[in-house]
């Protein structure tokens, strides 16, 4: 049986992404749908984990305790609208440390099947190309949602050796088809 799960990127995804980056709490906004929509995997039974690359720490821009408390606000949101994460995977690297977690590596999502078993074809939802070759190098399916720097992504052209690569509007768009094309 394949495995019940969803690997989810963060920032562009279940809230704004700033160029500037998420440095607090107060900068962390949720975009529109996405906690009912992860609400929705919750109780169609499929596990739904993070991963996120942060280089912000490694930039100086924000600590662990800060990152910690931005997770806080987002997950005491999710709650609210009956959500939870079943795991959070983060890369607080920088572009200039090689490390194997950063995406595009695939790192978090080695991780991920550490503790979840086979990702092969789990959606790895993203709205940047890193997020899809992360996923893609583990056999994920690649979904790129239009929200945070996924209209960029889009225009930039995806290169063919991802495959097949759905596109939707929003998370919320995702989870809509996803859960009405489940078995």
């Amino acid at each position: 049986m394949q495995n019940r799960l969803i690997i989810l990127d963060r920032d562009g995804v279940i809230n704004e992404d700033s160029d500037a980056y998420i440095k607090s709490p107060a900068e962390w906004l949720p975009l529109p749908g996405s906690a009912e929509a992860v609400a929705r995997l919750n109780r169609a039974g499929y596990q739904v984990v993070l991963a996120t690359n942060q280089s912000g720490v490694a930039r100086g821009y924000y600590d662990l305790d800060v990152l910690a408390a931005i997770h806080d606000k987002m997950n005491r949101h999710l709650a609210t609208h009956g959500a939870h994460l079943d795991g959070l995977y983060v890369c607080p690297h920088g572009p200039d440390d090689d490390c194997p977690c950063r995406k595009p590596k695939a790192g978090l999502v080695d991780q991920i099947v550490a503790d979840y078993g086979d990702v092969t074809h789990c959606p790895m939802v993203g709205d940047s190309l890193r997020d899809l070759q992360a996923g893609a190098a583990r056999g994920c399916r690649p979904v790129l949602v239009l929200t945070g720097k996924g209209r960029r992504t889009l225009e930039k052209g995806l290169p063919a050796d991802l495959g097949p690569v759905e596109v939707h509007d929003t998370l919320a768009g995702f989870v809509d088809q996803f859960l009405k094309d489940a078995p």
